[in-house]
């Protein structure tokens, strides 16, 4: 009994923490109402949580952390409760058994079976297990044809089942597949095509599974059934987390989808961006266009004529303008260069930005790729220049095979390459389509990467990174010029192709069984063009067809909304969403490109219109202004804990507007003159009027702020006073505030639980001038854990309770911060130079590092590179390995000369929103690091007159870097070349009767 209250119990929780009342109504009254004969005051207990905003409330349930965490809790509980059963002991040992032995049984089983058929056919065709096979015509019907399958095609059908190898009588493929995308083959070949070049890796179990048995010619007159304990299959490598059950080829039925009513009325969503916001004039055709993946007003545009363009959308600006030319002709192919002698037209067929945004690729129409760099603003660089294929480059994506950023191209040569995208090395090559490949999808699931590819025969093909072959070889709705695209979670597959006759599909795919899920009504009879689509939100899709921009629900067939964005659109527009989906471009018929905006993204445009963070020229004196992102968090994080504010407030300046409530702010930074003697005026704020600020008085006795961060939701402040007391300052949702986040527009309010109390922390004897404070928030603001000179304390957000106190010093904690996966992992810097890996959950210390010769002074975790990077008061940063806390690189940071660190010198890190460069922060210098290479990318230095840094922080976005100085001035760099944009004095935001003291902490 105590099992199944348990397990229901854990739905009830879950269900409360997504705030999903009605299901926890139901669960409480189907569910748990039946415990209540048994213990009523439990089950009172249990409804009570109900009328609690945070069930963390509650005393007992305070320890709760995410879903993921309280299951494994439950799931080690369930055990002992299982293992304690003497009816079980002795009995829940699993016998050792090869991962594949039921792949075996089953396969051997099949063997007999079918050698027990009258008519044994050479193409057995298996459908289920559930009843014994036979050849005959009752359980052994054909394929659907081609005509009622889209997926199958016109292939002729293949040979049965893989083979059993060392346990059957037939001869073995030449070689097996892992593990993938079964379903996407019915009756899978082994005749490979041409080898492909390159390494070896895996598909996993959750994707498609087309790619996991190799084909039988139709020829072959046997049968054979793979054997998971040949010797062939044990050897080959499996992805974690795949399962061994036998994956048998079957013949895929289409899955029906019923589809709304014709009848039923829709209306257009808020979020969907449908109003025009900008015009750009781009001068000739565009042909492909990609946001900036950060700086989501970034826009990349390729056209018909060659011509490629960076534009800032919100201030209407082309930041960076290139022509078509070969880099360096003489190392071009021969075909290539006769090519552009006989006609030098080149048109962009593809345009598209890395995933951090550090590299975009242009694809031509002639044999050339071309990858340039961008340093932010119009700093672009040439990079790489490839000569990728015979005749055109169709398509161009990039990819993380092995961790090794890489660009993937397909061309009219048939073929898609692989190339490392550091130094343009070709690494792969895959054959095999028998028409030009006229796209690829690559994609990841967990630990399994693959590519799709499409070819003009509408011909489908799947590749993995290894020498097999393509695993998938079916035809695509329309069957000629086909695209696939995955939702932005990953989850989702969907195409869009269009037929020679100007039919248009866009279908989303059932992965595990390679089947049409849904296909898509609204097109026109017949587009006048190659219509293209886009995904986004997880939950729209929108295609250019008919001069206008038409929408769907990912789960309803009907078109949601169409628009002609006022008019001027060509037949099949070009459309491109930027990643949150607040603005879409749309190509125009008089070679302009329009910027549709929902209300989010017309308030981005218009912050970046009016507030510039560009210096003024010395030829052009526009009115300097601020972009607020976090400008509240440079002055109060910042400036006052470095000022060491003596009248017990903090303030907070948000530069000419909100702060916080526009977090996909960017800033916009213009081309730079070309005459580079010309000299940047810096904008100074000096005067309250130039900014907005705001004080936030307290009365708790608080003589100075020692630390102060905004809480990861962003509605609120958490300080830690020298007196070892925290204070919180939430911002509430109002007529002023719609999103109750924080803006220096509204005041928050100082927040107590109404039990009255205070996180204080232990301070024992410990001298707080000696002190070092320290804190760190969990990932989901559930928990703070703090120290001030004596035991780390961790203390409940929602009712301020302390939960624990640990680690007595010495040695005492200098540094804090939460895994980012779990939040019962601590990494604790001490300041006898090493670093704790703390487990609250067991009270365990799991790991000591010790790399550093001072005391800990920076932590921040990478959850993309699983590593923890450190630095202390030695100036030296370490790298370290968060599976076995092994130590992978370190470096000590390069003091500029005639610069003499005070011993107090403190060293901070904190990682890009990127999570692959981090920003290192010293009194004397500010710089981004490379994480992998521990390289130093760039780096500030101020004048010998300056007064020394104290503290830095990135924006929310990662696009501003905001730094406090001694003298409590705060200075805000652009985060891509930490070129100083704008000084804050202090006059701006502090008023006269506050003193502010030389020291930081």
């Amino acid at each position: 009994m105590k099992i199944f209250f348990e397990i229901r119990k854990q739905k009830y929780l879950e269900a409360l923490d997504k705030h999903d009342r009605s299901k926890a109504v139901e669960i409480l009254v189907k569910d748990l109402k039946v415990f209540a004969t048994f213990n009523e005051e439990l089950f009172k207990e249990i409804t009570q949580l109900l009328t609690l905003e945070n069930f963390r409330e509650n005393e007992q349930l305070s320890k709760y952390g995410d879903t993921k965490s309280a299951r494994a809790i439950m799931l080690v509980e369930l055990k002992k409760l299982i293992e304690a059963n003497p009816l079980f002991r002795d009995k829940l040992q699993f016998p050792n058994l090869k991962n594949s032995r039921l792949r075996t049984l089953i396969n051997q089983s099949l063997n007999w079976q079918h050698q027990l058929c009258k008519n044994p056919r050479p193409n057995p065709d298996i459908k289920t297990l559930f009843v014994d096979h036979s050849c005959g015509q009752p359980n052994g019907a054909r394929a659907p044809s081609p005509a009622n399958n889209p997926l199958l095609g016109s292939l002729p059908k293949a040979g049965g089942f893989p083979p059993l190898g060392a346990h059957g009588p037939f001869q073995p493929t030449p070689a097996q597949v892992p593990a993938p995308l079964a379903g996407w083959m019915s009756n899978p070949s082994t005749v490979t095509h041409p080898a492909v070049s390159g390494g070896a890796i895996g598909l996993g179990a959750s994707i498609p599974a087309a790619l996991k048995h190799p084909r039988t010619p139709p020829t072959n007159p046997s049968v054979d059934y793979p054997s998971g304990d040949s010797d062939h299959v044990s050897k080959r490598t499996r992805p974690m987390g795949i399962s061994d059950e036998v994956n048998l080829p079957v013949n895929v039925m289409p899955v029906p989808f019923q589809g709304h009513g014709h009848s039923q009325a829709f209306s257009a969503p808020d979020d969907l961006p449908r109003a025009v916001a900008r015009m750009l004039n781009q001068g000739s055709s565009p042909m492909s266009m990609d946001f900036h993946p950060v700086q989501q007003t970034l826009l990349l545009v390729g056209t018909n004529v060659g011509d490629i363009a960076l534009w800032e959308a919100g201030s209407r600006e082309r930041l960076v303008s290139r022509n078509f030319k070969v880099w360096d002709l003489t190392a071009c192919s021969m075909p290539l260069q006769a090519a552009l002698v006989k006609d030098p037209a080149v048109s962009v067929n593809r345009v598209i930005w890395s995933p951090d945004g550090s590299l975009f690729g242009v694809a031509y129409s002639r044999h050339i790729v071309q990858i340039y760099s961008y340093h932010g603003g119009d700093e672009v660089r040439q990079h790489l220049e490839i000569d990728a294929h015979v005749g055109g480059v169709n398509d161009i994506a990039f990819s993380h095979p092995n961790k090794l950023l890489c660009v993937i191209t397909c061309g009219d040569d048939k073929t898609i390459k692989v190339w490392d995208a550091s130094n343009g090395t070709k690494q792969y090559t895959f054959e095999g389509h028998e028409a030009s490949v006229y796209s690829v999808c690559p994609h990841y699931k967990e630990n399994i990467q693959f590519i799709f590819s499409t070819a003009i025969d509408g011909k489908i093909k799947a590749w993995l990174y290894d020498n097999m072959g393509s695993r998938v070889d079916y035809e695509a709705p329309g069957r000629w010029c086909t695209t696939m695209a995955y939702s932005a979670d990953g989850t989702r597959l969907f195409s869009c192709g269009t037929s020679k006759d100007g039919e248009s599909f866009i279908v989303e795919w059932n992965e595990s069984e390679g089947a049409v899920k849904r296909t898509y009504q609204g097109f026109r009879k017949r587009s006048l063009g190659v219509v293209q689509f886009d995904t986004t939100k997880n939950k729209y899709l929108a295609a250019g067809d008919d001069f206008s921009i038409k929408f769907w629900d990912m789960d309803n067939i009907q078109p949601l909304t169409s628009f002609d964005a006022d008019g001027g659109l060509p037949a099949s527009p070009r459309i491109r969403f930027n990643k949150d989906g607040s603005l879409l471009a749309v190509s125009t018929n008089d070679n302009g490109i329009k910027i549709l905006a929902n209300s989010d993204g017309m308030r981005l445009l218009r912050t970046l219109e009016n507030l510039s963070y560009d210096a003024l020229r010395t030829a052009e004196a526009p009115k300097p202004t601020i972009n607020p992102i976090t400008a509240a968090a440079a002055a109060a994080a910042a400036a006052a804990t470095s000022a060491g504010l003596a009248d017990r407030s903090v303030a907070i300046a948000g530069m000419n507007g909100d702060a916080r409530s526009l977090g996909d702010v960017k800033p916009r930074i213009t081309e730079e003159p070309s005459d580079k003697s010309k000299i940047w005026k810096l904008t100074e704020i000096n005067e309250p009027s130039q900014c907005r600020s705001l004080r936030l008085p307290e009365n708790l006795r608080v003589t100075k702020i020692s630390r102060l961060i905004f809480t990861n939701s962003g509605n609120a402040i958490l300080a830690l006073a020298s007196n070892a007391i925290h204070l919180l300052w939430k911002w509430q949702r109002s007529d002023r505030n719609s999103n109750g986040k924080a803006t220096a527009s509204v005041a928050p309010q100082l927040w107590q639980p109404s039990s009255g109390i205070l996180m204080t922390n232990d301070v024992a004897d410990t001298n707080p001038e000696e002190a070092v404070p320290c804190f760190a928030l969990s990932k989901n603001d559930s928990y703070v854990m703090s120290a001030s000179g004596g035991k780390i304390s961790l203390f409940n957000m929602m009712t301020f309770k302390t939960m624990a106190t640990f680690m007595p010093p010495p040695p005492a904690a200098t540094f804090l911060a939460f895994h980012p996966q779990d939040n019962n992992i601590i990494a604790i810097g001490m300041d006898d130079s090493t670093i704790q890996i703390y487990n609250v959950r067991v009270d365990e210390v799991k790991s000591k590092l010790k790399g550093h010769s001072k005391r800990i002074t920076g932590l921040a975790f990478s959850h993309v590179l699983s590593v923890l990077v450190s630095s202390g008061a030695d100036s030296q940063l370490c790298v370290w390995n968060t599976d076995g806390w092994e130590k992978q690189k370190a470096r000590f940071l390069q003091v500029p000369a005639g610069r003499t660190p005070t011993a107090l010198s403190d060293t901070r890190v904190q990682f890009h929103q990127d999570q692959i460069h981090f920003l290192v922060v010293h009194e004397t210098q500010l710089a981004i690091y490379e994480t992998t290479k521990l390289d130093c990318m760039k780096q500030w230095v101020p004048r010998d007159s300056s007064a020394p840094i104290t503290h830095a922080t990135f924006s929310c976005d990662s696009q501003l870097v905001y730094a406090s100085f001694l003298d409590a001035s705060v200075c805000v760099f652009t985060a891509a070349n930490l070129r100083l944009r704008c000084r804050i004095n202090p006059s701006a935001y502090l008023p006269t009767n506050i003193r502010y003291f030389a020291r930081s902490f």
